[in-house]
């Protein structure tokens, strides 16, 4: 089923701030086999939305990989931050 911008917003939100809680975990518990397991999940889902999201819509970032050569028109749209997506 295809996923609106909003609702793929909302899962780059929630699968981000899962990476980051088991980021945080594993900086205190880094023999957690499982915890390992989980984030690398949680990292791969993630960048694979994103990739979703900005192919559909945009970039989310102005830098890094998500930056194609020349083209800057993200500044055109609304920023993800605004909560006009």
């Amino acid at each position: 089923m295809a996923k609106s911008k909003s609702d793929l917003m909302l899962l780059l939100q929630q699968y981000g701030f899962y990476a980051v809680e088991l980021n945080l975990y594993l900086d205190n518990f880094p023999d957690n086999k499982k915890a390992l397991r989980d984030f690398q999940k949680v990292a791969e889902i993630y960048h694979n939305l994103k990739s979703e999201y900005e192919t559909k819509y945009g970039l989310l970032s102005n830098f890094g990989h998500s930056q194609p050569c020349g083209d800057w028109n993200y500044v055109n749209d609304p920023w993800p931050w605004e909560g006009k997506c």
